[in-house]
């Protein structure tokens, strides 16, 4: 099985113009790098799915960006920025709960006006740096937030994961599955139980597919089985990601973590979620403010069968996300330590402290 562990999930190649992936939807049956130029390929590779996880995502439209700016043939700044402001919008419309991808955007425009006294080229290269540096300090992130994660858990320690947060949602390492990947370069060893994660079966497709190259004892369950995974005693600790956090620790993850972490409050089983910084989002008060993508109805009735497995005319609910409830949450796992609650007064802490950085 190829290791997926040797390849970046997201690059640029600068000397090709192009944003270099993994494409997810291939996975795991085939390992393909896509190299996108076009902004309509990229939009697509984000909307699709082909790049996703909050961290990957945000490195991708930053890398989409600066590659927009360089095709950008402009004289004056004011021109110059208002086609970047019409770019970064587009890239925004892939997907709507990631906060990563609006941030990412948001500092890469940041960049553009930090420099906008320079020439053009100038402000391009300036675009290229800041692309660079969110796709590094993404990997510094991850690797961060495997280390504390690894202070939660001992050698041969049950793991229950949802969705897909580990190599493949981000540059290098993951989030929630970060501790994991550490722990193997360790000689650590741990059972891990992955949700197969309805409707796209990223835990299926994705988080086993990753951990199994890279050698860790993994039991892929329905997401209905859940529970009796739990009841039974398997399970130590919940580790999940995440996409957006709220002022008062209410987070969206994919579809079904609010009731994993039902279960666990009932089974008694930590449950954290493991997130970079950027994830949360002090102008989204709660959770209910967060906006939940909903998904086109094939990925239920059509999209893993031959044939079609649902009557035709029934109705289709299908959100991309649920949100958790704060009081289901042990903690925070991010780059600068674990959080508990109070999570806003810890938050706020949390991005004091980045801003005098």
């Amino acid at each position: 099985m190829e290791n997926i562990m040797r390849f970046d999930t997201v690059n640029l190649d600068d000397g090709e113009g192009a944003l270099v992936i993994i494409d997810q939807t291939k996975l795991p049956n085939e390992v393909e790098l896509l190299h996108l130029s076009k902004q309509e390929d990229i939009h697509n590779a984000i909307y699709r799915l082909q790049v996703r996880g909050a961290p990957a995502i945000g490195v991708a439209a930053a890398i989409g960006l600066y590659l927009a700016a360089k095709e950008i043939d402009a004289e004056c700044w004011e021109d110059f920025y208002r086609r970047l402001k019409q770019a970064a919008y587009y890239l925004a419309s892939a997907r709507p709960t990631a906060v990563n991808l609006f941030w990412a955007l948001d500092r890469m425009e940041k960049a553009a006006c930090k420099n906008r006294a320079l020439a053009i080229p100038d402000i391009k290269n300036a675009l290229r740096d800041e692309a660079l540096r969110i796709r590094d300090e993404d990997i510094r992130v991850c690797r961060a937030i495997g280390e504390h994660g690894l202070t939660l858990l001992k050698d041969g320690d049950g793991v229950l994961t949802h969705c897909n947060a580990g190599q493949l949602a981000a540059t290098r390492y993951g989030t929630a599955l970060a501790p994991i990947h550490l722990g193997r370069e360790r000689g650590m060893n741990f059972r891990v139980f992955t949700d197969e994660t309805r409707p796209l079966l990223q835990g299926a497709r994705l988080s086993a597919f990753e951990l199994v190259a890279d050698g860790v004892d993994t039991t892929l369950i329905c997401d209905n089985m859940a529970s009796q995974v739990l009841k039974n005693g398997w399970v130590d600790i919940i580790f999940v990601g995440c996409d957006r956090v709220a002022a008062n620790g209410d987070a969206a993850n994919k579809i079904g973590t609010s009731g994993l972490a039902i279960l666990a409050k009932h089974y008694g089983v930590p449950f954290y979620v493991c997130a970079p910084s950027s994830t949360v989002d002090m102008a989204t008060e709660r959770g209910s403010d967060i906006v939940i993508e909903q998904r086109p109805a094939e990925e239920v009735t059509e999209l893993w069968y031959e044939r079609r497995m649902a009557p035709e005319g029934v109705k289709v609910y299908n959100p991309a996300f649920d949100v958790t409830d704060n009081a289901l949450i042990t903690g925070f796992v991010t780059e600068a330590g674990i959080l508990r609650a109070p999570f806003t007064e810890n938050f706020r802490r949390l991005k004091g402290a980045e801003g005098k950085e």
